[in-house]
């Protein structure tokens, strides 16, 4: 069976960025399930894997304007050091902040008295991203699946 719109499919993958240095992998875990065409994997690494098979094996290099866009610099800002809780803010630090599009996160890049400086781009945004990745199984997403818009079950996302 190939893979298509509507399909479930199942993949092995390692993700690595232009250095060479791994940033996420399903290896030790569970393999990644989606719907195909559903737009629940960035469309580089979608368009790469339509028709093909269980058993195939592809390396994907996918330019950041196929994955996660490219960086925004509208998107860093200072707020004022009173909007985050109390303690300390560092560099580095991660909190979820509430958007007009759903919550993003939003990384600390700056901290001073008055102000800490957030940046709500994607932490992969302006990457080029290399995938490795093993198909593993396709099949015909149910009826169930396709109006939730994702897998059940193993290595599917889950409500919560």
């Amino acid at each position: 069976m190939q893979i298509a719109a509507q399909k479930v499919v199942t993949i092995e993958y390692t993700l690595t960025d232009g250095q060479g240095e791994v940033l996420d992998s399903s290896r030790g875990g569970e393999p990644l399930s989606y719907i195909h065409g559903t737009g629940s994997i960035i469309p580089g690494l979608e368009s790469a894997l339509l028709g093909k098979s269980a058993g195939d094996e592809l390396q994907v290099q996918v330019p950041a304007a196929d994955a996660y866009g490219q960086r925004d610099d509208a998107l860093i800002q200072a707020v004022p050091r009173r909007m985050f809780p109390a303690g300390q803010v560092e560099v580095g630090m991660q909190f979820q902040a509430q958007g007009p599009g759903g919550a993003r996160v939003v990384t600390v890049v700056a901290v001073d008295e008055a102000h800490v400086t957030i940046d709500a781009n994607h932490p992969l945004a302006g990457v080029d991203l290399s995938f490795d990745v093993k198909v593993v199984g396709v099949r015909d997403a149910t009826n169930d699946e396709l109006s939730h818009g994702h897998v059940h079950g193993p290595g599917g996302h889950h409500h919560h």
